[in-house]
């Protein structure tokens, strides 16, 4: 049985950090906002309003929040897995870390995945992928699964970084820092192939090092780190060769994102810097209860609603296009009225979305556990079913779900990669992560 977010939020105990849990919600829904914007669909496909219109992309500075949310990341593993080793009692807790953080995780994404697998093999089967706008669909639907992939490998790497940060503090932070500049270094001055997606790893993952330090209250001149940040991607992208946007543009030689720059950084650098400076304000506004339990209630459905915010998108085309209705050409003042309605539209439909799917999303009643006994090969298969897991779901963002029949394939950083092999990883390293552990029900903090 599932708990409603009025007895979530009664429960809530004082000690909880709650404005990491507005923070979590906040930066999805900047996320799913932006994604609405951006997409410039037209009867010729499906483009980008910032490609059109590239005074705008300095909207990115502000609409890019991803480095919040693995941000938030860092904070709630570093509590989690904490919390987890003083109830194990010197066990072993890897395997019942991993399982308990990714469960609720990946059961929403491979609900989505496979709905959407079956979908899209039904739309070629009829031969209804011709259409430009139904092949473009059909590609990005599962674009935005890239940071689920990320995110896994945070999730994966906690125990390490977490040794390293108890360690080395902020001196863990700056090593990561260095590394993803020395990469850039080799990436643009050196040329050397294939060495700017090593950044992947260091430039996310020093955002996520971020998240550690607040959890034990380092970071204590948040104005010092969000200056420092703002300067440091000003200065970047004036001196080149990083780009304005902070998301990826279509046709682009360089992309700040993908893989991500020394420039994304700074930029989550000064994200970081301002939401602390936040803290205190929001602290009094998520005090009153209404509040709070309307921030319990969308974070118990904040990844269901971005799994799939672009098919409600998609849907609100499609209807106007199954109505006979114009699509205005991106950009036009025609274009521009439409966009509240198609997004109060998209809200809609993405609400009874959710109402559908939530199920596979929310927490459950049973009482927390301690975690029972660990084999000697359970952390190595959690973190196995982690790496295919990270890669399938990687694979499938960029394979898209179109040629399927026809056997359409990606490369992944340097590797040929296949959408239906992708969904086959995710679903193996899936079923090795919940069966490496304990089947005892473990309720992490954070």
């Amino acid at each position: 049985m599932t708990a409603s977010a009025r007895e979530l939020a009664d429960a809530t105990p004082a000690s909880r950090d709650r404005y990491v849990d507005l923070l979590r919600v906040a930066s999805l829904g900047t996320v799913v906002l932006g994604h609405w914007l951006m997409a410039a669909v037209s009867s010729a496909g499906i483009g980008n309003l910032l490609a059109l219109l590239p005074r705008l992309q300095l909207l990115t500075w502000g609409l890019q929040v991803m480095p919040v949310f693995f941000f938030v990341g860092g904070f709630s593993h570093a509590l989690s897995y904490r919390s987890l080793e003083r109830r194990a009692a010197g066990r072993p807790v890897y395997a019942v870390f991993l399982r308990a953080r990714l469960r609720r995780l990946l059961r929403p994404t491979l609900v989505f995945v496979l709905v959407w697998a079956v979908l899209a093999l039904a739309v070629q089967l009829a031969g209804a992928d011709r259409g430009p706008l139904a092949a473009a669909a059909l590609r990005m639907v599962t674009q935005p699964l890239w940071f689920i992939g990320i995110y896994l490998a945070m999730v994966a790497l906690t125990p390490p970084l977490l040794r390293a940060h108890a360690r080395w503090g902020w001196g863990a932070f700056a090593a990561l820092a260095g590394a993803a500049a020395l990469v850039d270094v080799l990436r643009f001055a050196l040329h050397v192939p294939y060495a700017e997606f090593l950044n992947f790893a260091f430039v996310w993952l020093a955002v996520h090092q971020l998240g550690f330090l607040r959890a034990d209250g380092r970071i204590r001149r948040p104005a010092l780190l969000g200056g420092a940040g703002l300067a440091g991607a000003v200065l970047l992208v004036a001196a080149g060769p990083y780009p304005l946007s902070m998301v990826g543009m279509p046709g682009e030689k360089v992309s700040n994102m993908a893989p991500p720059t020394l420039a994304l950084l700074c930029h989550g650098m000064w994200l970081v810097g301002a939401v602390q400076l936040l803290a205190r304000p929001a602290a009094a506004l998520l005090a009153r209860p209404r509040v709070w339990r309307g921030v319990v209630a969308a974070n118990g459905v904040a990844m269901t609603a971005f799994l799939w915010h672009l098919t409600a998108m998609l849907g609100v085309y499609a209807a106007q296009l199954a109505l006979g209705l114009a699509l205005p050409e991106p950009a036009t003042a025609a274009w521009w009225a439409q966009v509240p309605v198609r997004i109060l539209l998209a809200a809609g439909l993405t609400a009874l979305l959710v109402a559908c799917f939530r199920r596979f999303e929310a927490p459950s009643r049973t009482p927390a556990a301690a975690a029972g006994p660990a084999t000697p090969a359970a952390g190595p298969a959690a973190a196995l079913g982690t790496t295919l897991c990270l890669l399938g779901i990687l694979g499938l963002s960029t394979t898209g779900l179109g040629g399927l029949l026809e056997g359409h394939t990606a490369v992944l950083i340097a590797l040929p990669v296949t959408a239906p092999a992708a969904i086959g990883m995710a679903l193996a390293g899936a079923w090795l992560v919940e069966r490496s552990a304990s089947a005892r029900r473990v309720r992490l903090r954070g």
